[in-house]
């Protein structure tokens, strides 16, 4: 029998027409991707500057970059507050909230369901500058419309509650995302599950901890990893307080922007932003450990009750 020249091919294309296939969307990726990224921890190296002679002659200085920046109380700063941005408005706040919305609403029908509907996913649709200034009026000091329904005139929230603020303005522009998410998810527990649940007398709150989260657990450990990374790297609140003031909300995102174009350290801000992605790489791979560790604690479940019913059938 004559052995076969070139291995099989499912979509019948050959290597050569398979390469020429995927080929542009490679060189897509590493023009708009790969090439950015490696340019960035070159620069992260250097003394780049955005004016002045290191713009012209950067010289490399090793890992200096990045231990002025863990040495930096700012940098400090900025990574807590992040964390403080993260957990408020990704973890508690869209995840929360988007969860007892989809709850709420999985059994609703008629228009108010479709009203919420329509009104989440107006926050989300909509740009995100537009949404900051959309914020900012509501927000604003002298003419701001929370002030003028709350007959608070001159308060000013943006200045005595800034990562407040922005926490919550990134749970109402981000929350449509959890609740299409977990809207999905709840689709897929069997309603018999909860009724014999409610006849056993399981409260709401044991039905959810009991029924509900171990079946989409999946799809919360998918939803918080995303909108974590999403919080994270959200410039977003810059235009709402640019940070301040004095500092109070100037997450990573800002702080990075500070420092590389407004003070032109083009250089650090590179080295800064590699530290972010390190930061985000450590969130993902926790979370797919997590995953990776109820899946693995399942399939010892299966096989604990295939051993009690003794063995699987013939």
């Amino acid at each position: 029998m004559a052995r076969p020249t070139s291995a099989a091919d499912a979509a019948g294309l050959g290597r050569g027409r398979a390469v020429a296939f995927v080929l542009p969307a490679l060189v897509l990726i590493g023009v708009f991707l790969l090439f950015p990224a490696l340019w960035t921890i070159y620069l992260g190296l250097t003394d780049y500057r955005l004016t002045g002679l290191a713009a012209a002659d950067p010289q490399v200085v090793g890992l200096g970059n990045y231990t002025a920046a863990l040495a930096d109380p700012r940098f400090l700063s900025s990574l807590w507050l992040t964390l403080l941005y993260v957990g408020g408005s990704a973890v508690v706040g869209q995840a929360g909230l988007g969860f007892t919305l989809a709850w709420i609403l999985r059994t609703r029908t008629g228009p108010l369901r479709r009203v919420v509907e329509g009104a989440v996913l107006l926050s989300w649709i909509l740009p995100s500058t537009v949404v900051g200034m959309l914020w900012f009026a509501l927000l604003d000091r002298d003419d701001g419309t929370l002030n003028a329904l709350l007959h608070t005139p001159g308060f000013a929230w943006l200045l005595d509650y800034p990562l407040l603020s922005i926490i919550v303005f990134n749970v109402w522009r981000g929350t449509a995302f959890s609740m299409m998410l977990y809207s999905a998810a709840l689709e897929n527990v069997p309603p018999s599950h909860l009724e014999t649940a409610r006849l056993a007398g399981a409260s709401v709150p044991q039905q959810l901890r009991d029924v509900v989260l171990p079946t989409i657990r999946r799809h919360v450990l998918t939803n918080l990893l995303l909108i974590s990374l999403w919080t994270f790297n959200d410039f977003t609140p810059f235009v709402l307080t640019g940070g301040g003031p004095e500092g109070r909300s100037e997450i990573l995102p800002v702080y990075v922007y500070r420092v590389a174009l407004h003070d032109g350290q083009l250089g650090v801000g590179a080295a800064i932003s590699f530290l972010i992605l390190l930061i985000n790489l450590v969130f993902a791979l926790a979370y797919l450990r997590l995953l990776r560790g109820r899946r693995r604690a399942e399939k010892v479940t299966e096989v604990a009750e295939v051993a009690a019913a003794g063995g699987p059938p013939a």
